[in-house]
């Protein structure tokens, strides 16, 4: 089921989150169950993250993993290329999913770029948030902590887009390992 919060004007202030872990995220219909209609569809400002920012999500992820004994993750601008893509195109859309207009779930969309993944997940939000705030909001989340303690992943990348209205911000991270078979990029 699809929620649809623009018909309910407290719920634009909330910062919505969602996680999805290994595979598509597909529901029992072929579409993202979990799927929040932010806002109204319309142009985007289709901003690429900085090195820095794709840097402070691999830091933030690290701390978490850190905590768990896991190994260091680093930023990986490809993994970072596709977050972007897939933070306008919900931008574009004014839906917060795990779906793509043309994509089924992260794996898909890093495959269409050449990245091979043994493993992938993502996490995304929308809101009128910082970095800083959604880092924070996934290291605090269950499910979206879960991704960022994936045992397998060594790889992660952040994306961002501003919807049309100005002020509403789409998240996107990315995090997977490649096949044993690819080479690294970064």
């Amino acid at each position: 089921m699809t929620i649809d919060i623009t018909k309910a004007p407290l719920l634009p202030l909330l910062l919505l989150l969602a996680a999805c872990g290994g595979g598509p995220a597909k529901g029992p219909q072929g579409h993202d169950p979990y799927a929040v209609q932010v806002g109204q569809p319309g142009p985007a400002d289709c901003v690429g993250t900085s090195t820095m920012q794709n840097q402070r999500l691999a830091a933030s992820t690290n701390q978490a993993r850190r905590q768990a004994g896991l190994p260091p993750v680093q930023s990986n601008s490809l993994l970072a290329e596709v977050a972007a893509r897939h933070a306008c195109d919900m931008a574009e859309r004014g839906r917060m999913t795990h779906i793509g207009s043309t994509t089924s779930g992260p794996g898909d969309r890093l495959r269409a770029q050449g990245y091979r993944p043994a493993i992938s997940a993502e996490n995304i939000a929308a809101g009128p948030f910082s970095l800083e705030r959604v880092l924070n909001e996934w290291a605090t989340s269950a499910g979206h902590r879960a991704n960022m303690l994936l045992p397998q992943i060594r790889d992660v990348g952040i994306g961002q887009a501003v919807a049309a209205d100005g002020r509403t911000r789409y998240w996107t991270a990315v995090y997977s390992a490649p096949s044993r078979n690819q080479r690294r990029r970064d």
